[in-house]
Parts: C-alpha cells; sequence; structure tokens
C-alpha cells in the first residue's frame, strides 16, 4: 500500500506492505535508527515516537495506520538553533544524567516530551505513573525522574517565553 506521511518534517511516501511496523519502516526503510526496538511486545517503550503529537509504541502500530499523519522520530528533536541543537528534554536528561546505556532513551525522552505537554506542575508520583509503560534496565529511574521534572519546567518556561514575546 502507498503512504504519505511527515516524518520529522519532510514529507515521504513509501509502497509498504500492510503489515509492516511504523517502527519498521522507521528503522528499515528511513533509515532512523534511533528508534529502537527493545522487546517486540509493547512492554519497553523503547519505540516510543509521536504521532500527531501523541506518544505512541511504534512497535504495535502498523505503518498504514500513520497515513497522512505527522510522525516525529527521536532525530525530529531540534531547539531554535537548528540540527545541531537540543530540545530542552534532551538538556534535561544531560544535566541530571537522565541515562546510563542509552538504549531506552530515546523512548523515554518522546514519551516525557508528550507528559510535559499535558502537565504544567508534575509530581514526582504522576511522573513515575507516566513511566509505567517504559522501562529501563540500568537506572534506579531516580535521574529519569529528575531529568523528566527539569524538562517539563524548561519546556514551559520556553513556551511562556515565547508566548510574551509574540505579545
Amino acid at each position: 500500500m502507498e503512504l504519505t506521511l511527515d516524518i520529522n518534517g519532510r514529507r515521504i511516501k513509501a509502497d509498504v506492505p500492510t503489515d509492516m511496523l511504523l517502527v519498521d519502516l522507521l528503522r528499515e526503510r528511513l533509515g532512523l535508527t534511533g528508534t529502537h526496538v527493545g522487546c517486540d511486545t509493547s512492554q519497553c517503550g523503547a519505540c516510543v515516537v509521536h504521532v500527531d503529537g501523541v506518544s505512541v509504541k511504534s512497535c504495535t502500530m502498523l505503518a498504514v495506520a500513520a497515513d497522512g499523519a505527522r510522525v516525529t522520530s527521536i532525530e525530529g528533536l531540534s531547539g531554535a538553533g537548528g540540527k545541531n541543537s537540543l530540545h530542552p528534554m534532551q538538556i534535561a536528561f544531560h544535566e541530571n544524567h537522565g541515562l546510563q546505556c542509552g538504549f531506552c532513551t530515546p523512548g523515554m525522552i518522546m514519551s516525557a516530551i508528550d507528559f510535559a505537554g499535558r502537565h504544567a506542575a508534575p509530581t514526582e508520583a504522576d511522573v513515575r505513573h507516566w513511566l509505567e509503560g517504559n522501562m529501563c534496565r540500568c537506572t534506579g529511574y531516580q535521574n529519569i525522574v529528575a531529568a523528566i521534572l527539569a524538562g517539563t519546567a524548561a519546556m514551559h518556561a520556553a513556551a511562556a517565553t515565547s508566548s510574551l514575546e509574540k505579545v
């Protein structure tokens, strides 16, 4: 089936089998290997991407279901500084040591950005509840939680600043 979608700001057309998973389209066809496959059972969250702004486990979504959608993978995150700048959540993960081996990190960050968009002033308990669908085998989650809290604050501060600049 032929589909058209926007991936990381780039419009693409692809002819894919109807049973191809979105994660396979991203990794195998488009070379976007930042989206990881950790479990093949939708348990770990390493494959999280955004589809029309909502975090989705791409190992459970058929590529054809994304036809016409806007998909953002970890490679599509960048700040106002262009390709080489980091998203505030990526900066927060770096500054708060929210990663160890890094395998789960892209999915954690993508999930955390969606979380931040839904919570203006989250608690640690809110973050831990949200992370139930994301697994990390290396850390005790404390630094990940701290990173998400810091990243959420940074994202909301940046949005507030941007709103003020428009006035």
